[in-house]
Parts: structure tokens; sequence; C-alpha cells
């Protein structure tokens, strides 16, 4: 199998849950269709009528994991949901969620959004105790602890859990009759809650509760367990909330460009990024253009703030799907080209600025831009939406090694020379922190500067670094 753009940042999970709707299984596959960016791989719901518990996942795209006798075997008034792109580790059905155990004479189902940077140390120490892990996940640690906890009650095991476990985690979990949501203590990843017709709705994007027309409350706040059940919604600190670490490239990239997180609109801080680029950036060109769809949005800021007109020249075959037939060794790039076909009328003799949103490895950018020039592009520049890359990701972002990253082994010139352009520049730090809302001590910058707000296991590549 080919993946399609597999140079592209890949997301981590989605999640999505209802509580209190006769027709909970069918609202969470729309949820999770709305979530279908934040992981391609597997997804599966499992549902509950207060008694018995139904579950169903398997490897692909939601629409091709369920469909309507699946849906209407998935029985009750509330359900979880998942999708998935493992960070690393096993593409493999045992890793699907929400992953489902039978502990004391109850069900327990967890979805997890996130990356444990500590799951190694536990998982050895629940191994030596005698637990028996079934998956390579990280989220199973989660599920190991609360069954660990159970005695004291399913509230006092989230707040031991979420005591021991460290790093990134949006959690939806669920018992036959009551649906819990927490969020690890500096809110890496996004979370909130919607009410539909009375029903109480869990997404990990404001996206997702617009296609089933809930109304948005609020999120999930950093250290806060959510329980809903028959007597409504409440909420206690399950741990004490620390320095905010927003991820930043949830607005960069992996967001929906609809949804709100984070208290702000994904589509205008994007627009915001492409605004300071056109501040920053000196470059003259006859028309600026985006790699649809990630550039998009900044691109439509830059040419606003510079008066360079914007033009879409290059289009994208939306009826590509996640496969197709090996191409011969002599059509070159064909995986790339598939999707993306550059207007070589509009490109021919014309001196163009590319904004894009990221630069992660390097090799797709330079075939994008191979095949400009190829279509007769006179010259092309690039300007990217954040700073370099230089550090890999530890809390959900698929380049968990530092030697993937580009920036992090050339400087911009030598980045310059690798991708063929005749102009690079990528937006500071200090603009990009101001695009998104002008507060420094609210995301994690990781990957730009290299300090991590979570310190991280020497061993954390032993197991999978999943959501």
């Amino acid at each position: 199998m080919i993946i399609l753009n597999s140079q592209r940042p890949k997301e981590f999970c989605g999640v999505f849950g209802v509580y209190g709707h006769s027709e909970a299984a069918k609202l969470t596959y729309f949820g999770l269709y709305a979530l279908q960016h934040r992981g391609q791989e597997s997804a599966g719901i499992v549902s509950s009528n207060g008694k018995c518990v139904y579950e169903h996942k398997a490897m692909g795209l939601v629409s091709e994991v369920f469909d309507e006798d699946i849906l209407t075997r998935l029985k009750g008034h509330m359900a979880i949901g998942h999708v998935r792109y493992s960070t690393t580790g096993s593409s493999v059905i045992q890793n699907a969620q929400p992953f489902c155990v039978n502990h004391a004479g109850s069900t327990l189902a967890v979805a997890h959004n996130g990356n444990l940077v500590n799951a190694h140390s536990i998982r050895k120490e629940l191994e030596e105790s005698g637990s028996i892990f079934q998956t390579t996940m990280d989220s199973e640690v989660i599920v190991h602890l609360l069954a660990k906890a159970s005695k004291k009650g399913l509230d006092d095991a989230i707040v031991e859990t979420m005591g021991t476990i460290k790093g990134a985690y949006s959690v939806l979990m669920s018992t036959q009759d009551k649906i819990y949501a927490f969020r690890d203590p500096r809110g890496f990843r996004p979370l909130c809650i919607g009410e539909l017709h009375g029903a109480y709705v869990i997404s990990s994007e404001t996206c997702a509760l617009d296609l089933i027309q809930a109304k948005y409350i609020r999120d999930v706040e950093p250290g806060e367990v959510i329980v809903i059940d028959e007597n409504g919604l409440r909420s206690f600190k399950g741990a004490e909330p620390e320095q905010r670490s927003f991820c930043i490239f949830e607005f960069i990239y992996f967001a929906r460009p609809d949804s709100d997180i984070f208290g702000q609109n994904v589509y205008s801080v994007r627009k915001n990024l492409g605004v300071a680029l056109a501040k920053e950036a000196n470059i003259d060109a006859d028309f600026a253009m985006p790699f649809p769809d990630s550039g998009n949005y900044a691109a439509i800021g830059f040419a606003q703030a510079s008066g360079i007109p914007l033009e879409l020249a290059v289009i994208r075959n939306h009826y590509v799907g996640r496969t197709f037939i090996q191409p011969s060794q002599s059509m070159r790039d064909f995986s790339v080209r598939v999707k993306l076909n550059p207007v070589k009328s509009i490109l021919k003799g014309k001196r163009v600025v590319v904004v894009e949103d990221s630069i992660v490895r390097g090799t797709t950018s330079k075939t994008r831009i191979r095949a400009i020039r190829e279509a007769g592009a006179k010259e092309v520049s690039m300007v990217v939406s954040c700073p370099p890359i230089r550090y890999p990701c530890f809390y959900g972002i698929d380049f968990a090694t530092k030697g993937e990253l580009i920036a992090s082994t050339k400087s911009v010139e030598e980045i310059r020379k690798f991708l063929e352009l005749d102009h690079l520049h990528y937006l500071s730090k200090e603009a990009m922190i101001e695009a998104a809302g002008g507060h420094p001590d609210r995301f994690c910058l990781a990957c730009f500067t290299g300090e991590y707000p979570i310190a991280v296991e020497d061993r954390i590549g032993k197991y999978s670094l999943e959501c």
C-alpha cells in the first residue's frame, strides 16, 4: 500500500462521545466522520444501553468501517468513538480503539488522543507485578492503572491515574452507564463539551459539534474530569492545572480550519500567520499560491496583506483514495503527482511564491517545487507559516526522531538549496506566537525550540507512542 503524501506530519487521533440520545452511535459515527482528518488508519465505536455494551472497530476510514446495519447493532443512549493514526508502532486491529476490557464485572472502554511520555516505565512496573498487556499502545497503560485502583471507586481511580501518567492525553472513557472525559494538566490536545436536545457531547474539535448541530458549551479544562450519567454532567479536579502547553501545531496544520480550539478559530489564526509572513518576507512575485489544502488559509492572509495576487496554480485530485496500484519505476514521483497537478498555462514564465504551512522532512516539498519548475515557472520562492522544525515531538506528532527533520541538520540556506528555491523564508517564532494570540506561555513550542514542557524518558521509543 502507498500512503499518499506520506512526508506530511500525521495527526494523532480524534475522540467523540454522546450521552443521552437514542441514536448515540449514529451521532458518534457522524462526529468521527468530521474528525477523520485526525486519523485515517482505524475507527471504532463502543455503545451501551445502560446494561449491555456493544462494540465495533476495524481498520480503515470511518465510511469503510461502519454501515447502516452495523450502526443499528450499536444500541443504546450512550457511545464513545475513536479515529486513529499511530504516531509510531503497529498499525494493526489490536491497536484500534476504543480499547474495551471487562474487569470485576464491569466493562471499561477507553479512547485516547495523545502520547504518554512515561508509558515504558509504568508498563514495566505493571508487567513485573503480573499485568498482561494485549496491545502495544500506551493507551492500555491507562486501562491497567484504572483497573488497579478501581476498588477506590472510578472517580478516585481516575485521580490516581492522572497523578501517575505524564504527557499529552485527552481521554474519553465509558462504563455501562457513564461517560468520563479528562484532559492532561497542561492541555496539550483540544477537548470540548457540547449539548444537543438535552444530550451531552464530547469532541476533540468543535467542527464535529457543528456537523450534528450540537451547541458548544465549553472546553474541558486542563486537569479536569467530566462525568456524565443519568443525573447530568458534573466535574471535578483530577490533577492540579499546570502551565499551559497547548500544541501550536494544531493551529498551523492539524485541526480543521472550521474548528475553534484553545479559545480561537483555526481559520483566523492561519490567516493571521499568512499576514505575519507578508510583513516579514520581502519577496516580489507575480502571484502567491498554496499547495492545497494545507497552505490555503495562510496563503489568503499572505496575499491580502502583501498585495500579491493569489492563484490556485496547483489543482488537487479529491478522488484519489488511500491506496492505488503501484506505478512503474519510470513514472517518477507518481505518488505526489497523482494527487496534485500544476496548471502549466498559469505557471509558465511567472515568478511564484508558494505559501506552505510547514516543512518537515523536505522530500515532498522538493518534488512539488520541481513539478512547478517543470511546468514553466521562471522563479519559485517559498514562505513557511512557522519556524524551522528542528526537534522531535513526543506528545503526539509522528516526527519522533531528530534525523527525520530536515531543519535539524540543515540551515535555512541549505534547505533552500536542497529544495531548489530562489528564496525561502520561515516565519519567526515571535510572529507565530503573536498570530496565535500573543501568549508565549500558553503553547508548547518544543518542536521549534527543543524546550520540552515535560521530561521525556530515555527509552520512550521502546513501546509505540500511540494515541
